[in-house]
C-alpha cells in the first residue's frame, strides 16, 4: 500500500510543528515530550522519503542519523544536529 507523498508531507510538517512546541516548553534535559516529538519527526520524515521515492523515484537532500550512526565514528556535524544536507 502506497502513501500519497502530500499526505506524508503534511504529517511531517505536523510532526515538526509539534517538535517546536515541545522544545519551546522543555522542562529540562531529557524531557520525554521533546524526545517523543524528536522521534516522531524522524519517523514522519522516513515515511515521507519512502512515499516520495515510491511515487516519483525521488529523494530529499536530507538524512536522519541515529545514535548508532555516530558511535565510534567522527561526526562531521554538531552532536545536536540530526538532519544533514547530503550532496550527490
Amino acid at each position: 500500500m502506497s502513501i500519497d507523498p502530500r499526505v506524508a508531507l503534511s504529517s511531517l510538517t505536523t510532526a515538526l510543528e509539534e517538535h517546536l512546541i515541545a522544545a519551546s516548553n522543555r522542562r529540562g534535559d531529557g524531557d520525554p515530550s521533546v524526545e517523543s516529538a524528536f522521534f516522531a519527526v524522524a519517523d514522519a520524515f522516513e515515511v515521507y522519503e519512502d512515499a516520495l521515492y515510491e511515487a516519483y523515484n525521488e529523494v530529499t537532500p536530507l538524512q536522519v542519523f541515529d545514535d548508532e550512526d555516530e558511535e565510534g565514528e567522527e561526526a562531521d556535524v554538531d552532536e545536536d544536529e540530526d538532519l544533514e544536507i547530503v550532496e550527490e
